[in-house]
């Protein structure tokens, strides 16, 4: 990996092709059980929908054909990484009613797009997440989906509404394109339980919410707002907002400033970003803080800089990744209170109301863990909702787990430390086995860290 010439891993697909439909030659024909009732599941308040019978729901069965974006996931997890295989049953894909047209996945240039996968075994579960970053609706298939429908859940997955970079012109209003990601993970989640139940015969007994750092933030908000439509929820660092701060655009801007050369390493500590996550910051220099700080502002902050990054993010990756001069200089207390009403729009509270794990990297370079999950564990806290939550900092997890292959001696994968807290939601909610007290998950010494992780190692609380 060459920094110098990174493309972000959270806007991995800005450039890439958009998918046609053709479905692919491996598909089978229903019978003998396989795909049965698949005729029947109409996905409540969808405007188009395909479905189709496929041998295997997994990215090894799927890669290289329409039903997935191997693209889209790229950076999110480690070369390594140990997927299943051979699961059979239904696909779903369609989109809800919506006016914008940023994802052109299969060429169908609109957006609120979505995938369910309903496999053949079922055991009565349903897992629903939403697109990290500016992804969309494949970008967890090998992080999310591949694990759990291997485990008979059925899987549903939104683009949130919006994606790429250019997602902030969504709406009319400062907040109304992450406001509608919200929006559109509750649509999804209640659609895929109507469509479970037509699959199967009856509603799904348990329906679980989780996702990766946008996908986090809806995984918290869902669990806080509409507790009644699930059993709990796996964040894996979530993103966190908040109307008075800490948030993206409290720490982000001293990073671009670090960029410009008008910050110190001092000022980065301050606002949250670890010491000892220096080696990743020239990465995340050229990936990451540019884009991501002028886009958010952006979408919360038009007023502040309108000719930057203007009506487009940019129109090639160096582009993109360029950074607005003026949000070195951006300074979010001192806005007008506007801006704050728009970030209120989809602040988070801590109110859960549903068992919740949370886990985040210490060497998170984008979502500096200080300034976001160990904030919300107090937020929770606050509200009373501690027992509902556990929180677990995964030494030497970084944002992506993609970092790994580049740094296998300074970083671990986050991956198998959240199958291993999924595994422990389960037990938490479905046989009342309480997962251990918030702490550190030590990086071991040798072994497997690529696809293990005991999210209760004795050696980790006692350090």
């Amino acid at each position: 990996m060459r920094p110098s010439r990174a493309v972000p891993l959270g806007a991995a697909t800005l450039v890439a092709a958009a998918l046609t439909w053709p479905p692919p030659a491996t598909a089978t024909a229903v019978g003998d059980g396989h795909c049965a009732r698949q005729e029947r599941v109409q996905v409540p308040g969808a405007a188009f929908q395909r479905g189709a019978c496929l041998p295997d729901l997994t990215t090894t069965g799927l890669a290289g054909t329409r039903y997935t974006d191997m693209a889209d996931q790229a950076g999110l997890t480690a070369k390594g990484t140990i997927t299943p295989s051979g699961v059979p049953g239904t696909q779903i894909d369609g989109y809800f009613p919506d006016s914008s047209h940023f994802n052109t996945t299969h060429g169908w240039h609109h957006d609120a797009q979505f995938v369910i996968r309903l496999p053949d075994h079922w055991n009565g579960g349903l897992v629903v997440t939403g697109a990290p970053g500016t992804r969309r609706q494949y970008a967890t298939d090998t992080a999310i989906s591949d694990q759990v429908i291997a485990r008979g859940y059925a899987y549903a997955a939104t683009d949130k509404g919006n994606s790429g970079v250019d997602f902030y012109r969504d709406g009319t209003r400062p907040g109304d394109a992450v406001a509608e990601w919200n929006a559109r993970t509750t649509q999804l989640t209640r659609a895929a339980r109507r469509a479970v139940a037509q699959r199967y015969g009856h509603a799904p007994r348990r329906t679980y919410i989780t996702g990766i750092s946008n996908g986090g933030y809806l995984t918290r908000w869902q669990l806080e707002h509409h507790p009644e439509l699930y059993d709990g929820g796996v964040d894996w660092e979530g993103a966190l907002w908040t109307a008075d701060g800490p948030n993206l655009l409290t720490s982000l801007p001293t990073a671009v400033a670090r960029m410009l050369g008008s910050a110190r390493d001092e000022d980065m500590y301050a606002v949250g970003f670890a010491r000892g996550s220096e080696f990743l910051w020239p990465y995340h220099e050229n990936a990451y803080w540019g884009v991501t700080q002028k886009i958010y502002r952006a979408e919360f902050d038009p007023a502040y800089d309108p000719g930057c990054p203007g009506p487009s993010a940019g129109g090639t990756a160096e582009q993109i990744l360029a950074p607005c001069p003026s949000d070195a200089r951006y300074a979010y207390t001192s806005r007008p209170a506007a801006v704050r009403r728009a970030v209120a729009r989809v602040a988070l509270t801590g109110r859960i109301g549903r068992p919740l794990i949370t886990l985040h990297g210490d060497l998170d370079a984008l979502l500096p863990k200080a300034a976001d999950s160990d904030v919300y564990a107090r937020m929770v806290d606050a509200r009373g909702r501690g027992a509902l939550h556990r929180s677990y900092t995964i030494e030497g997890g970084t944002h992506v787990d993609g970092l790994y292959d580049t740094y296998p001696d300074r970083l671990r994968p986050i991956l198998p430390c959240y199958r291993s807290a999924f595994d422990a939601l389960v037990s938490w909610v479905e046989e009342g086995v309480r997962p251990p007290a918030d702490h550190t998950v030590a990086r071991p010494a040798s072994g497997d860290v690529v696809d293990s992780c005991a999210l209760d190692d004795r050696d980790a609380l006692a350090r």
